[in-house]
C-alpha cells in the first residue's frame, strides 16, 4: 500500500515542532492514523492535544534510518500517512531517495528557517541550506522583522527554488508572501533597461514572476545563445547559473524570437531586445518574450556564471 509522507524540515529552533503541534490540534491526523518520526528534539515539545490519533517514535541516528527500519514500523503500527519532522543536519536528497521504503510517497516537503540564523546558517552550511531550500514545496521563514524581510527578499531566494511558496512570518506570526511585486529591481523609467551581467539572475526571476512589468520594454543585456532541443525551432539564449553548488549548474533561458539563426549555440551575444507575454511551451503557459532588434558577437563577462 502507498503511504503519503509529509517531510517537516529545518535546523534547531526554526519553528518545526511548533508547526506540527498547530496543524495536528486543528485536525491533520484526526481521520488518518499518522505514524510521526521524530528526528530531532528540541525546546518545543509536541502537545498531548496534537497527539490524538498520532503514534510517535523517536529516530537519533541517520543510520538507523532506513527502509529495513522504516518498513518495520509502517507493519508494527499499520500508519495511513506518516510525518517526518528531520534532524537539520541530515541530507534531504538522500533521505528521500536512499532512505524511505519503495511504497513511501514524498507529498510535500515543508522548511522552516529563523530568519535571524539564515545568513550564519548560508555561510556555514551552504550544502544543507540550499539543498533544504531547492527541495522545498513550503518555505516559512519566520521571526522576520521589516529589515530582515528586505534582506531575504534581496537574496532573489525564486532563483533558488522557483516552484515553492515561500512566506514571510513575523513574531506575531502574521505571514506575507515572498513574492512582492512593489518596488521593481531595476529603473524602469527610461527608454532602456540595462541588465548589469551580474543581475542576470535577479532580472530572470523577476521577468519570468511579472512578465507585464517588462511588457513593452527594450532592455540591453549579455546572453548565452541556445538553439532548443526540446523545442524545435525555437530559440531560448540565456545564462548559466549556479543555485547551490558547482555540481547544481542550470541554463536559465528566455524564449526569444528574431534574426537570432546565424548564431551558434554557446556563443555570447550583446542583445537588445523588448519584451512581450506569449503562451508557449516552454513554460507551460504564459512567459516572456525577448522580441530582438539587434544581437552581435560579445565577449564573456568576468563572471560568466550567475551565483546567489
Amino acid at each position: 500500500m502507498e503511504l503519503p509522507v509529509y517531510l517537516i524540515a529545518g535546523f534547531l529552533d526554526s519553528g518545526k515542532t511548533t508547526f506540527l503541534n498547530g496543524i495536528l490540534e486543528d485536525g491533520f491526523a484526526h481521520d488518518a492514523k499518522t505514524l510521526l518520526l521524530c528526528c530531532e528534539e528540541g525546546d518545543v515539545e509536541y502537545s498531548e492535544q496534537a497527539l490524538y490519533n498520532v503514534t510517535v517514535v523517536k529516530v537519533d541516528e541517520f543510520e538507523t534510518f532506513s527502509p529495513e527500519f522504516l518498513t518495520a514500523m509502517e507493519h508494527k503500527y499499520q500508519p495511513q500517512q506518516i510525518v517526518i519532522e528531520c534532524n537539520g543536519m541530515w541530507s534531504l536528497p538522500d533521505l528521500c531517495n536512499k532512505r524511505l521504503p519503495s511504497n513511501w510517497l514524498v507529498y510535500q516537503v515543508m522548511v522552516f528557517v529563523e530568519a535571524e540564523t539564515f545568513e550564519i546558517y548560508s555561510r556555514n552550511m551552504s550544502q544543507l541550506m540550499m539543498e533544504k531550500i531547492m527541495n522545498a514545496d513550503l518555505l516559512v521563514f519566520n521571526r522576520c522583522t521589516e529589515e530582515l524581510k528586505a534582506q531575504l527578499r534581496s537574496r532573489n531566494l525564486r532563483m533558488v527554488n522557483r516552484r515553492a511558496d515561500i512566506f514571510l512570518e513575523d513574531d506575531g506570526e502574521e505571514a506575507e508572501d515572498y513574492i512582492n511585486d512593489q518596488t521593481p529591481p531595476f529603473n524602469m523609467d527610461g527608454d532602456v533597461v540595462t541588465i548589469p551581467d551580474e543581475d542576470f539572475g535577479i532580472f530572470y526571476v523577476d521577468v519570468m514572476d511579472y512578465p507585464e512589468r517588462y511588457a513593452g520594454k527594450t532592455i540591453d543585456l549579455s546572453l548565452v545563445m541556445c538553439h532548443s532541443k526540446t523545442f524545435p525551432n525555437t530559440f531560448v539564449p540565456g545564462r548559466f547559473a549556479m543555485t547551490c553548488c558547482a555540481d547544481d549548474i542550470e541554463f536559465l533561458g528566455v524564449v526569444a524570437t528574431g534574426d537570432l539563426a546565424q548564431f551558434e549555440d554557446y556563443q555570447w551575444l550583446n542583445v537588445t531586445a523588448t519584451v512581450s507575454t506569449v503562451e508557449h511551451a516552454a513554460y507551460q503557459g504564459k512567459g516572456p518574450q525577448l522580441n530582438i532588434l539587434t544581437a552581435k558577437v560579445g565577449d564573456k563577462p568576468e563572471n560568466d556564471v550567475v551565483s546567489f
